[in-house]
């Protein structure tokens, strides 16, 4: 007898983890309440893989063994509800990949921000090094297509607080924690010790073999770290202090200390300038180092890694005035590194769904470094709100060819026009990328 497994949702992981479970022997049905894209459809039909769009089939449904839900689908829906009473296992994509994974390793980076360019920085430094390896999760290809399609020796994972809420055995060989900051309240029930809870289970399953990497600096973290009982190896960064083991920084040097070797090498040298990115040189050394590669290959890479589209990427300069696109930049703390990073003056462009935000964590920053705030939005009220009694200067926008627009008649040369909205783009783009691309053009056609 064929095992029944249902996929629910049909975009990269889903349809990743239909392809995985096809060529595993399973009976697959993908289900998905929206509209199907069509190249997915077609790798659908190509897989012999049965499916259905706009609606939920319940006795299909609650005739899985198991089923695979996209991260997108939160505890709360009713279909959730429903398998978790019929006793059915749900597991996330990574999980399903991860049971198929052979003898590969993992390196797993989560984090509130700077996961995405970690985990670039870390795929990189693999590469260079000759490593065979891939870079899947929230950045290329989901996990299990990789694993069903073109299995490598290494998987770099950029994971999610969603994917990680539905793991049973994921157990990454280095893990990463960037740092937590609050953000997707609205999935935790507007608790931050859930989504807390949530991005530690990245190292429930680790054994002393493992390595865990975290951010010694990170308030959050450190209050939160001891309440977890932590089998793996422990490698912290800090840009505050020295450490025994681990990787921090001293006088613009960086030190990495592991295994009875040390490396040095100076922030100068760093591709990606800025503190946050000294963050994410940091893990990403550490986390190469963990996997034995040479001192000397990380080095290279380090000074070779281009930033990535959509973070902090310099897209023109027009009559003097600097304009960045930092589309990805979907919470609070991204915004604030954006801005901690300005040395000069900022129009900014921020606004959009807001995932439970307060913006007051940005004020100091605002008060210090913007002259103009250009709202990209359909609800500005919370920005307007927080930041009437410190900028002069704000304007409503509901697209980005007036955002753009508005943003140039108020900077003047010298200035930084920065698109970094701190929300997510739903509310009037396609995702973060379209946000960008619209923001790019708009920028061009100046």
């Amino acid at each position: 007898m064929q095992k029944k497994i249902v996929i629910l949702g049909a975009a990269e992981s889903g349809v990743g983890a239909a392809i995985l479970a096809r060529r595993q022997g399973f009976d697959v049905f993908v289900s998905d309440a929206g509209k199907i894209k069509e190249h997915y459809k077609t790798e659908l039909d190509d897989h012999q893989i049965q499916y259905e769009e706009e609606k939920h089939s319940e006795e299909k449904i609650l005739n899985a063994q198991e089923v695979v839900k996209s991260p997108g689908i939160p505890e709360k829906n009713e279909w959730v509800h429903k398998l978790r009473q019929a006793g059915i296992p749900i597991l996330s994509e990574i999980e399903f990949a991860y049971r198929y994974k052979g003898d590969s390793k993992i390196i797993a980076v989560t984090g509130s921000n700077g996961k995405t360019t970690t985990t670039a920085l870390i795929y990189h430094i693999c590469k260079h090094a000759g490593k065979e390896c891939a870079v899947v999760g929230n950045i290329g290809f989901s996990f299990a297509r990789q694993v069903a399609v073109e299995p490598k020796a290494l998987y770099v994972v950029e994971v999610s607080s969603f994917q990680l809420d539905d793991i049973k055995a994921f157990r990454p060989d280095v893990a990463v924690l960037m740092n937590i900051t609050e953000d997707h309240l609205d999935r935790y029930e507007y608790k931050v010790e859930n989504y807390i809870k949530s991005k530690f289970r990245i190292v429930e399953n680790q054994t002393a073999d493992d390595v865990f990497i975290y951010c010694a600096d990170d308030e959050t973290t450190m209050k939160y770290i001891n309440h977890y009982s932590i089998k793996s190896t422990l490698a912290p960064m800090s840009i505050n202090n020295e450490l025994p083991q681990g990787v921090y920084l001293t006088n613009a040097q960086m030190h990495l200390k592991w295994k009875g070797e040390e490396m040095k090498m100076s922030v100068n040298d760093f591709a990606l300038k800025g503190k946050h990115n000294q963050y994410n040189s940091m893990a990403a050394s550490m986390a190469a180092t963990a996997v034995d590669i040479r001192k000397e290959k990380i080095r290279e890479a380090l000074q070779t890694f281009e930033s990535l589209e959509h973070r902090m990427e310099p897209v023109a300069n027009i009559k003097g005035i600097e304009f960045i696109n930092d589309s990805k930049a979907t919470n609070i703390n991204s915004t604030w590194f954006a801005l901690e990073s300005m040395t000069k003056p900022v129009i900014l462009i921020l606004g959009g769904v807001d995932k439970g935000n307060d913006y007051q964590l940005l004020a100091e920053l605002v008060k210090e470094k913007v002259k103009a705030i250009v709202c990209l939005g359909t609800d500005n009220r919370k920005i307007h709100e927080t930041f009437k009694d410190i900028v002069s200067l704000m304007v409503n926008t509901d697209n980005a060819e007036d955002a753009v627009k508005a943003a140039f008649h108020f900077a003047g040369k010298g200035d930084v026009v920065l698109l970094s909205p701190a929300c997510a783009s739903f509310d009037l783009f396609k995702n973060y990328e379209d946000r960008g691309n619209q923001f790019k053009q708009a920028v061009k056609n100046l």
